[in-house]
């Protein structure tokens, strides 16, 4: 009811000096009511903290990197966070098109994230880390991030930049070795590098040349930027005979059912980075666990967000590492592994 009809109808009804009284004071209470109904809202609002943001910056494309999430969100609950409920995710996909990671992590410093997730790759790392010398950067990456140019130290980051580094790319020659000694009939071995990702495409090249003219091994470098490419990079190899391929750590190559269908249909003993392709059906992996990695970078994130700084967080490297077999993909390839390869798998999947 108006204010000016309350009034007039405690008039009406009050004659007396005493019920004057009244409405004067009823008509202060009646003020005073209106005035703490009117700011009780936006007292209310501005009790209630603003939830923080996370920037989540990749170079792939959602549906390849759900279990890299799943494990990243995991390690987010693990702190105490929970998206959409005391946590928000900006969601940020280059889309296998590298060139686009600079725009889309500046887009991310303005939006005032509180800390930005870069799992995956360097290139994806190295756009935050351009984009922000005061924003905290939590990134996974297969190879040395120092060698990468990320950080100067891995037990103490002297920048805004922390995260977990999983061997992958560092023990290339590993998998060059094992591929040799589980097709010994290979004639030639291919490595198949994304130039896009130029730093660690650099590594892996230099490294698996190194390792093998050390094992006596014919290197063959191809190049892919896309899956058509990729699709390409494998028919060559099916075209030479007797070879086999060796899978870099590359984003690109994420697309684990549309990688080892490659490989299958062209023939290709194949040896991955990833025991996701061994488990989905590529014929055998050697590396660090991803999703541990990955589970990681959301504990890191977590904390930073509960008030710790990245220089205080060491860059986590895994002890871990596994090679497995898929001896089912090993008899539809024609590939017989021999008995001392078998002997020594982690895991072989029947």
């Amino acid at each position: 009811m108006p204010e000016d009809k309350v009034l007039r109808f405690f008039a009406l009804r009050m004659t007396s000096h005493g019920e004057s009284c009244i409405v004067r004071r009823r008509r202060r209470e009646f003020i005073t009511l209106l005035g703490g109904a009117a700011t009780l809202p936006l007292t209310a609002s501005a009790q209630q903290p603003a939830m923080p943001v996370i920037g989540f910056l990749s170079s792939g494309s959602p549906e390849p990197w759900r279990g890299v999430l799943a494990a990243v969100r995991q390690g987010l609950a693990d702190t105490g966070y929970t998206e959409g409920r005391n946590v928000t995710i900006e969601y940020r996909w280059a889309e296998d098109h590298y060139d686009q990671l600079p725009a889309l992590a500046a887009e991310l410093v303005q939006r005032r994230v509180a800390v930005i997730v870069a799992p995956g790759s360097v290139v994806a790392a190295a756009a935050a880390k351009a984009a922000t010398t005061a924003v905290p950067i939590v990134f996974m990456v297969g190879s040395d991030p120092i060698e990468a140019g990320l950080v100067t130290s891995l037990s103490h980051p002297d920048s805004n930049l922390s995260g977990v580094a999983y061997l992958n790319v560092e023990v290339a020659a590993k998998r060059l070795d094992l591929l040799r000694k589980a097709v010994p009939a290979a004639t030639s071995v291919a490595l198949l590098v994304n130039p896009a990702n130029t730093i660690e495409a650099d590594i892996q090249t230099k490294e698996l040349q190194i390792a093998a003219r050390t094992l006596d091994v014919r290197l063959r470098v191809l190049h892919a930027t896309d899956l058509s490419e990729t699709e390409e990079a494998f028919a060559t190899v099916a075209r030479d005979r007797g070879g086999a391929l060796q899978l870099g750590v590359d984003p690109l190559f994420a697309h684990v059912r549309e990688v080892i269908g490659m490989a299958a249909r062209h023939s290709v003993p194949t040896i991955y980075p990833w025991r996701e392709f061994t488990a989905a059906g590529g014929l055998m992996s050697y590396g660090a666990v991803i999703l541990d990695a990955s589970r990681q970078v959301g504990v890191y994130t977590g904390r930073i967000l509960r008030g710790e700084k990245t220089a205080s967080l060491p860059v986590q490297r895994p002890t871990k590492l596994g090679f497995v077999i898929n001896l089912k993909t090993g008899i539809a390839l024609g590939v017989t592994i021999p008995p001392d390869v078998l002997t020594i798998a982690d895991e072989l999947i029947e």
